[in-house]
């Protein structure tokens, strides 16, 4: 299904901003249908003056009415007329008598919705950028209680600052969605003062675990509040904030064990506050595991840095020994070997500055490279070092046996290819959704006669690719000199993770 960006840009009409208004919109799309306990359908104006839905609601509080969703359909002939006129209205239009959907009598509300220019400023859009349409199922005649009231009363002012272009709020800042408090989570209602004029079942509820006892309507909020918190030494400082109504902000509450994350929305009236809506949720379990997750995070993390720590001692100490080494190839084999554990170290290093467990490829690799200056250097070898494509990201379990191999390659690029000499190693990553393909190929003597090596780090770079990755490896001699090696890495473990 297109995204609804996709659908508003397919037919034309609506701007960068409008779009941005939309998904903002878009964003308590939930909250607006089960406050109303209707269906609500976003209609867009196309190029040819019609309308096409571009985000469709359902209500989790009441049954609802349409079981085949509206998005990217046309609007149907019996509410064209109704949504035309609150477009070119910019104002509520509400069907005179019931409008029958299948058998079934609902009423259906229009809603233009109004962009605001600027957070700060009243100016909006002279014209509406959508409409709304709310349709609420009749056939259900009972009295409704007063919980149902309230929250059609919230709704009601909830889609007068919609066509008013109050709501959403651009000062709102963009908080997790994870735990974010639901109108069926707990709902508090307070007038411009704060004081909570209805708390739901589920509200009064959140609050009676944190440790208050009595009625919530009739208080202060924000006294209730503070009491709980008392002989607390840090407070949000955005707190007062939220449970006096004064900002559409969220903020979280702990007292006795509990966590409660309140988000409140202003209600306004031609752009004055009147009352304000507290959304209210228990939390204490998500925030448990949030904190379990930032523990776990942290102690990997430690962990590769720990080892990074290990690994470069256990170079150095390799290093020193080499010094000391009496004869050429015991010292050329330690620093071999000292160059392994290197490359090792630094996806460990790589690993222990991110929250998970992928690493920017790109960005090992080219500390891989600094190790080329230094084999030169021991070589008699002036090497120009390239590379062109990309790696990407890839998950550790890729990353520590492919930085490995490169460094065995361009090692063995530098100490045989180019021992001795001026030349280049140029390294081509190439990757696919499916596919890691690298090529490293230097201007150097050439593999002797066709033939590939059998040292050990031949050995290694075999061990890795072939029985590590599943990946195929080739060595091939360059017309002319030089040669080339292909290594080609099948990413299937990045689709199990997908």
């Amino acid at each position: 299904m297109s995204t609804l960006s996709d659908l508003v840009q397919a037919h034309g009409r609506s701007t960068e901003a409008d779009i941005e208004w939309l998904h903002l919109l878009v964003g308590d799309w939930q909250l607006l249908a089960d406050l109303a306990f209707a269906d609500i359908v976003l209609w867009v104006p196309t190029a040819d003056d019609s309308f096409v839905a571009v985000a469709h609601a359902r209500p989790s509080s009441a049954a609802t009415l349409f079981y085949r969703d509206f998005v990217g359909q046309r609007i149907k002939p019996e509410w064209n007329q109704q949504v035309t006129e609150a477009f070119n209205s910019a104002k509520i239009v509400d069907t005179a008598a019931p409008d029958w959907y299948e058998e079934t009598p609902t009423r259906v509300r229009a809603v233009p919705v109004l962009r605001r220019l600027t957070p700060s400023g009243k100016e909006t859009t002279e014209h509406p950028i959508a409409v709304i349409t709310r349709h609420t199922n009749l056939s259900e005649a009972r009295t409704p209680s007063r919980q149902e009231l309230t929250f059609n009363e919230c709704a009601n002012d909830l889609f007068k600052m919609i066509a008013a272009g109050d709501f959403p709020d651009l000062a709102a800042p963009s908080g997790p969605r994870r735990g974010a408090p639901r109108a069926s989570d707990g709902l508090i209602q307070l007038d411009v003062d704060g004081m909570v004029t209805f708390a739901s079942p589920n509200g009064l509820s959140a609050f009676n675990r944190m440790g208050f006892a009595g009625e919530l309507e009739g208080e202060s909020l924000a006294e209730v509040t503070t009491q709980l918190l008392s002989g607390k030494l840090i407070v949000d400082e955005s707190l007062p904030l939220v449970v006096t109504g004064r900002a559409p902000w969220r903020t979280d509450i702990e007292a006795r064990g509990v966590t409660v994350s309140l988000r409140a929305i202003p209600i306004r009236n031609r752009g004055e506050r009147v009352g304000a809506i507290v959304l209210c949720r228990d939390v204490t379990e998500v925030r448990h595991q949030e904190r379990e997750l930032i523990t776990k995070d942290a102690t990997i993390r430690e962990i590769h840095h720990r080892v990074k720590n290990n690994l470069q001692t256990v170079a150095s100490l390799l290093r020193i020994q080499g010094r000391r080494a009496h004869s050429d190839e015991a010292r050329e084999s330690l620093n071999q070997a000292m160059r392994r554990v290197g490359a090792i170290a630094v996806v460990h290093d790589t690993l222990s500055e991110g929250l998970n467990q992928d690493v920017d490829f790109d960005v090992v690799f080219d500390r891989v490279l600094l190790l080329v200056a230094e084999v030169a250097a021991s070589h008699n070898t002036t090497v120009h070092p390239k590379s062109t494509g990309g790696f990407g990201t890839l998950p550790s379990e890729y990353a520590t046996p492919l930085a490995l191999a490169l460094t065995e390659l361009v090692t063995n690029a530098v100490e045989h290819g180019l021992a001795g000499r001026e030349g280049n190693v140029e390294i081509q990553a190439s990757r696919t959704t499916d596919r890691l393909v690298v090529k490293v190929i230097d201007d150097g003597v050439g593999l002797p006669e066709g033939k590939v090596g059998s040292g050990l780090g031949t050995q290694i770079v075999r061990t890795l690719i072939q029985g590590e990755l599943s990946g195929t490896i080739d060595w091939h001699t360059l017309e002319g000199e030089g040669t080339e090696v292909t290594i080609d890495v099948p990413l299937h473990y990045l689709r199990k993770k997908k």
